[in-house]
């Protein structure tokens, strides 16, 4: 199996990976439960299984969009746009580079295996990967000395074709929301409900 980094990085999720039973899937590979909970795909999982040293909940400025069909959600996807208004809620995971370098090479239905290049991201804020979804490298600061990375696509809210999220999409989301501890309930289903309102009226 080939050689993993142990550097330590934020991975900041928005969507269905706030969820750490939908991270699992990534981390550890195989296929969920059932289709309507997004078990559709395979995945390959990472070289170094282990679930996040820590998680926590952080705000960031921006928005969280739907967009894009998801075969695997039959509903839109979630993007962030860090130059929109507002704020976005995600879930930070620290993993190792490796770790992190394995799935977005999944959500990129690539290979996982090889670590990541952070050069350009850490120094300009932003690496373009490729053309398609998930393939933007985003640096949005750093947590206790550590990089919030995340991926997220080349375009902006205002361009993207809305595609409101599947009930069982939005289900992971909460879950997520829910684990972090930080917001409560009623607040997390108000957030979601003005995510979809939003993406149901672009």
């Amino acid at each position: 199996m080939p050689a993993t980094s142990k550097r330590l990085v934020w991975y900041v999720s928005y969507g269905s990976n706030m969820s750490l039973a939908r991270l699992r899937c990534y981390l550890t590979g195989g296929t969920a439960q059932d289709t309507a909970d997004g078990g559709g795909r395979t995945y390959p999982g990472c070289r170094d299984p282990r679930m996040p040293e820590r998680s926590v909940g952080i705000e960031l400025p921006g928005t969280v969009y739907f967009a894009t069909w998801s075969p695997v959600w039959h509903g839109g996807r979630a993007f962030y746009d860090p130059l929109a208004p507002g704020r976005a809620w995600a879930r930070a995971h620290l993993l190792t580079l490796g770790q992190f370098s394995d799935i977005a090479a999944q959500e990129m239905y690539a290979a996982p295996g090889h670590d990541l290049d952070l050069t350009r991201v850490l120094a300009e804020g932003r690496d373009r990967l490729g053309p398609g979804r998930y393939e933007t490298l985003l640096h949005l600061g750093d947590l206790e000395t550590h990089p919030l990375l995340t991926f997220t696509a080349p375009w902006h809210a205002p361009d993207a074709r809305s595609v409101p999220p599947s009930p069982a999409y939005l289900a992971h989301l909460a879950a997520g929301l829910r684990e972090a501890h930080t917001w409560p309930p009623e607040a997390i289903t108000t957030y979601l409900a003005g995510l979809t309102s939003r993406s149901t009226a672009r």
